[in-house]
């Protein structure tokens, strides 16, 4: 340091099968002098690199620690089943567990699904990773249950998947630890829920920021016939009084019966 004050920057991390682009294309957009850095961690291992402070919020795989982080749910993936193109499964548009029930099934170390009760016939083995199971599954020895987005992001030539319509789902939600909610990551929240720049459910500004946002509006022209009229000046007199009194006088007069001219006699 060089006695300047360090730029600031967001660090937003993501678990695979994630795509932030669109919100990071956003940020970019709105905040160009904060720099977000993309930070992309193992599902399981995402909470602790928020709690460590290695990111500001993250995209993250549910259930988290409610007691620490606050989260926002997104969305909910289909969980499909990974298979080789020549597969018996294929003949079909989706499947249920139970038809996987004699099928030799992958749980890898980083399965993102809590069973209580793994469906299918146990492999010889548990891979590392789901990219280890994605290779187990193409040299033909079982299959594998993901969220889709994870089938998509390892997609192979050789394999495909199809929709199981009672496995256990996954949801994605925007998770932080809530004792550090910033400013930024109150912009951030705007940014994914779609809020616009002038939104005022966005973060609190700052009072030079409240004053700066002031100046640049344009004072709003007030409506037509909304303008009161200034209060008559105090001269001891009441000036309701003043025009009764007057019209008093009037209706007085025209309940005098005019005279008319005198009559000639003959």
């Amino acid at each position: 340091m060089t006695g300047s004050e360090e730029s600031p920057s967001f660090r937003l991390a993501y678990v695979p099968g994630v795509t932030p682009a669109k919100w990071v294309r956003i940020w970019n957009e709105r905040l160009p002098d904060i720099a977000l850095t993309l930070v992309q961690v193992p599902a399981a291992e995402a909470p602790e690199v928020l709690r460590a402070g290695e990111a500001d919020a993250g995209f993250v795989r549910l259930p988290v620690d409610r007691t620490y982080f606050s989260a926002i749910p997104l969305y909910t993936e289909t969980t499909v089943v990974v298979v080789p193109k020549d597969h018996l499964i294929t003949a079909a548009d989706e499947v249920t567990l139970a038809d996987l029930a004699e099928e030799v099934l992958f749980h890898p170390l980083d399965d993102v699904f809590d069973w209580d009760s793994p469906p299918g016939e146990p492999a010889f083995e548990r891979p590392a990773t789901t990219p280890d199971a994605i290779e187990l599954v193409a040299a033909n020895v079982g299959l594998l249950l993901v969220p889709q987005s994870l089938a998509r992001l390892y997609h192979r030539k050789d394999l495909t998947y199809r929709p199981v319509t009672d496995a256990p789902q996954s949801s994605i939600a925007l998770s932080w630890p809530e004792e550090a909610t910033t400013g930024l990551v109150e912009d951030f929240i705007g940014i994914v829920r779609g809020r616009t720049v002038n939104s005022t459910r966005g973060r609190v500004k700052s009072p030079a920021e409240q004053q700066k946002q002031q100046r640049s509006e344009p004072k709003r022209a007030e409506p037509k016939g909304t303008r009161q009229k200034p209060a008559a000046a105090s001269t001891g007199r009441n000036p309701r009084a003043r025009t009764a009194g007057g019209s008093a006088r009037t209706a007085g007069a025209k309940q005098t019966p005019k005279r008319g001219k005198p009559r000639r006699r003959s």
